[in-house]
């Protein structure tokens, strides 16, 4: 008489960790090696016989490492609407171009930005989610932009990176000179930089006086991190520029080699002359960035400290406490230089170090 097979407790493979899965197709593969039949080892591990029948398929075909669980669902290349090439062809243009170079009525690399691409490029119609997922696997990620001036020139901004710059540091050196960098910046008793921890739905309030006022100041950092500054409250004149040069000069013992941009009282007439006169030739040199780039100036940084650091305060109610704000951050600065010299760790302005 024919001894009936007995089955095992049936197993839950879905729920059985990988290691569980791949331990039990062994022990299946064993018994089929001792010469059980396929339908009898399916009726001991409570499956089905085609699944006992792929096991030792894939066994025979990989050996071992044919057990091992293997992804389910297509190939993720075989789903993909775009080819390989097609994807770098799209990664290259949004690179290296905006979307109004390419017609499209988009200032930034938005989803539906680069879906409208696609399928000006290609004539495929891709779902915005699929277009985010693309944008992922190719490690883009939405971004903050930086500001540029349409009217900044290209050629003029790679000149002074490769050239120009790099002229007047071996000038400095070679001269025993110090770089300074300078920029004038105004502060205003309305400073609403920073954010304030509120209930949700409930926007912070931050009281401050209905009369709007303001004071000015220039100020130049060098790579050392050493800070120099002087308030003033009118607009800047040839003789208010004039005025902190000559502060410059006295507080330095080297030459200076000072680099601005190019504000139009920069280049008056008046600060030309009085720049070409030999005693101040000898002491001092002023240089200027290409028009329209700021994020090439270091003291642009320590503006936007300066402003973080005046919004962190209470508003000022009159124009001596805003004054006193700003020369107590300034002062802060003026002992803390390697937090100044952190400002050219910013890969804009390292060219600068």
């Amino acid at each position: 008489m024919k001894k009936e097979v007995q089955p095992i407790e049936k197993q839950d493979f879905r729920g059985a960790s990988s290691e569980v899965r791949q331990s039990l197709r062994k022990r299946a593969i064993s018994l089929i090696k001792s010469g059980k039949k396929k339908g009898e080892v399916a009726i001991l591990f409570g499956v089905n016989k085609n699944t006992v029948s792929n096991w030792w398929k894939s066994y025979k075909d990989e050996g071992i490492k044919g057990l091992s669980d293997k992804k389910r669902g297509a190939k993720s290349e075989n789903c993909k609407l775009l080819t390989s090439e097609q994807e770098k062809q799209i990664q290259k243009l949004i690179v290296d171009k905006y979307p109004e170079q390419y017609k499209l009525p988009f200032a930034l690399w938005t989803r539906k930005a680069v879906q409208e691409l696609v399928e000006q490029q290609f004539g495929i119609v891709l779902a915005r989610s699929t277009m985010g997922y693309y944008l992922r696997s190719w490690g883009f990620t939405p971004q903050k932009p930086k500001k540029k001036a349409y009217e900044q020139k290209s050629a003029a901004v790679e000149k002074w990176l490769e050239e120009e710059y790099p002229a007047i540091k071996n000038r400095a050196k070679a001269e025993n000179a110090e770089i300074h960098w300078g920029d004038e910046t105004g502060c205003k008793n309305r400073c609403n930089h920073g954010r304030s921890y509120a209930p949700r739905g409930k926007t912070p309030v931050k009281e401050q006086m209905s009369k709007s006022f303001k004071i000015n100041m220039i100020s130049t950092v060098t790579n050392q991190g050493r800070v120099q500054f002087m308030i003033y409250s009118e607009n800047m004149n040839a003789d208010k520029l004039i005025e902190f040069l000559r502060q410059l000069i006295k507080s330095n013992d080297k030459k200076i080699f000072l680099i601005l941009d190019n504000l139009k009282v920069h280049h008056c007439h008046v600060v030309k002359e009085w720049l070409a006169q030999e005693e101040i030739n000898q002491k001092l040199e002023v240089f200027f960035l290409p028009s329209y780039s700021p994020e090439l100036n270091p003291d642009e940084y320590l503006n936007c400290d300066l402003k973080r650091g005046l919004s962190d305060k209470p508003a000022p109610k009159h124009v001596k406490q805003l004054q006193q704000n700003v020369e107590e951050h300034m002062s802060m600065l003026q002992q803390n230089p390697k937090r100044v010299a952190k400002y050219f760790t910013h890969k804009d302005i390292q060219y600068a170090v």
